[in-house]
C-alpha cells in the first residue's frame, strides 16, 4: 500500500452565469495523487459546474470562474486559453455522460480515438504503445474490425469506453468523469466503475468522480465531497461519511438509499488500492 501524494488538484471556486447569482459559492475541491474523490449532490447543486470549471470550459457557455485552480503547482486560471489547450486531455482528460451524443455520429470509432490522440502528437514514453492496447485497457474489441464501426453500430456501454479511451489516451495525471454512469444500465454501470477503479489502481491515475448514486462512490471512492446548493456541506473519507455523517444533508441522503454491506471493503482515504 502506497501513501497518497500531497494535492495534485486543489480547487477553492466561485463561479456563476451572466448576472445571475453564484452557481457554485467558494467551493474548495482536493484530489492526491493517486485519489479517486467522489463529488456527490442533487441535479442543480453545482456538481457539473465544477467538472466545466477545472477543465476551464465553463467560459465557453458563458460562465465565469474566480478564486484559485492549482493543478500540479499551476494555477490554470492564470493560464491564457492556449495555454490551456495543451493541458486539456494531455494532463487532465474528461469524461461526460450520454456517451452516443457525444461522440460524432459521422465519424469512425478509429477515427475519433486517433483525433483525440493527434490533440497532443508530442505526449512522449507515457502514450499507449499501440491503439489496440488502449483498447484492451478499457475493455473493448482490440481489434481493427471495431475502429472500423459508427457509433450507431456499438452498444451505449461501447460508447462510453471510447470515451473513456478518449480521455485517457495521453494517460493524464487527473480524469474527470462527470456523471460517467447516468445513461447507462445497472450492470453496464457496475463495469464502468470498476474499470475507473482499474485505471486507478494500475496505472495511478487520479480520478474526479463526480456523481447522484451514493452506492457508486462508496465502493470506488477514497474520499466523498457533498455539495447542495452550490455550497460544500461536508467532505471527508468515505468510511467516515458513511458511517458517522455529520452535515443534516448527508445524513437525509444515506437515510434514502439501502445498507452498504460492502463499505468493509471500501477504498481507504489514507491510501491507494
Amino acid at each position: 500500500m502506497t501513501m497518497l501524494s500531497p494535492a495534485l488538484l486543489h480547487a477553492r471556486l466561485s463561479a456563476g452565469y451572466g448576472k445571475g447569482p453564484d452557481v457554485l459559492q467558494d467551493v474548495e475541491v482536493e484530489v492526491k495523487a493517486g485519489e479517486v474523490v467522489g463529488l456527490v449532490g442533487e441535479s442543480g447543486s453545482g456538481k457539473s459546474t465544477i467538472a466545466m470549471a477545472v477543465m476551464r470550459l465553463l467560459e465557453f457557455r458563458g460562465g465565469t470562474v474566480r478564486g484559485e485552480l492549482r493543478f500540479q503547482g499551476r494555477d490554470l486560471l492564470q493560464l491564457s486559453e492556449r495555454q490551456m489547450r495543451a493541458v486539456r486531455g494531455r494532463e487532465i482528460g474528461l469524461v461526460l455522460q450520454s456517451p452516443l451524443s457525444s461522440l460524432n455520429p459521422a465519424m469512425k470509432i478509429g477515427d475519433q480515438i486517433r483525433e483525440a490522440w493527434l490533440a497532443h502528437p508530442s505526449t512522449g514514453s507515457q502514450a499507449w504503445g499501440s491503439l489496440l492496447e488502449l483498447l484492451d485497457a478499457v475493455n473493448l474489441p482490440p481489434e481493427a474490425e471495431f475502429l472500423d464501426r459508427y457509433p450507431r453500430q456499438i452498444s451505449v456501454g461501447q460508447a462510453q469506453r471510447v470515451l473513456i479511451a478518449m480521455a485517457i489516451v495521453h494517460r493524464p495525471a487527473l480524469l474527470v468523469a462527470d456523471e460517467p454512469t447516468s445513461a447507462l444500465d445497472t450492470v453496464t454501470q457496475a463495469e464502468i466503475v470498476k474499470l475507473f477503479a482499474r485505471l486507478n489502481r494500475q496505472l495511478g491515475m487520479s480520478v474526479l468522480y463526480i456523481s447522484h448514486d451514493l452506492l457508486s462512490v462508496a465502493s470506488l471512492c477514497h474520499r466523498i465531497a457533498i455539495l447542495r446548493h452550490g455550497r460544500m456541506v461536508e467532505q471527508g473519507a468515505t468510511e467516515q461519511i458513511f458511517r458517522q455523517p455529520r452535515d443534516p444533508y448527508t445524513k437525509a441522503l444515506l437515510a434514502a438509499i439501502p445498507a452498504l454491506p460492502f463499505l468493509d471493503n471500501a477504498p481507504s482515504g489514507q491510501t491507494v488500492r
